[in-house]
């Protein structure tokens, strides 16, 4: 749990919009935790990628795999028991994992 944090950290400080700590465990079986977050251009999802992959690497010793690319609208950074998603705010919308997976519980909401 404590990663989970360090990761929407990571998200606050390069500005990510509608951030979501979403516990799925019991749901799905391939991972415990979705966050999902919005950037407002291409470029940003690049920096936000890279700033949860640097700030987990530098507190946690943990590696991230980033899968995606900005020019995509979506790229995730997995960490096996977390999932990162970051979108941009038409393919969040379109995709709304928010509501596909609404029997996860709500922990953190950064708007």
């Amino acid at each position: 749990m404590e990663l989970a944090h360090t990761i929407v950290d990571a998200l606050e400080d390069k500005k990510g919009e509608d951030i979501i700590l979403l516990d799925i465990k019991g749901i799905v079986s391939f991972t415990d935790f979705f966050i999902i977050c919005t950037a407002t251009s291409n470029r940003m999802l690049n920096a936000l990628a890279d700033g949860v992959v640097e700030k987990t690497r530098l507190e946690h010793n943990k590696k991230g795999r980033i899968v995606g690319t900005p020019d995509s609208g979506w790229m995730i950074v997995d960490y096996g028991d977390i999932i990162v998603h970051l979108f941009d705010a038409d393919l969040r919308q379109y995709y709304k994992l928010e509501e596909l997976w609404d029997e996860g519980k709500v922990l953190l909401r950064v708007q």
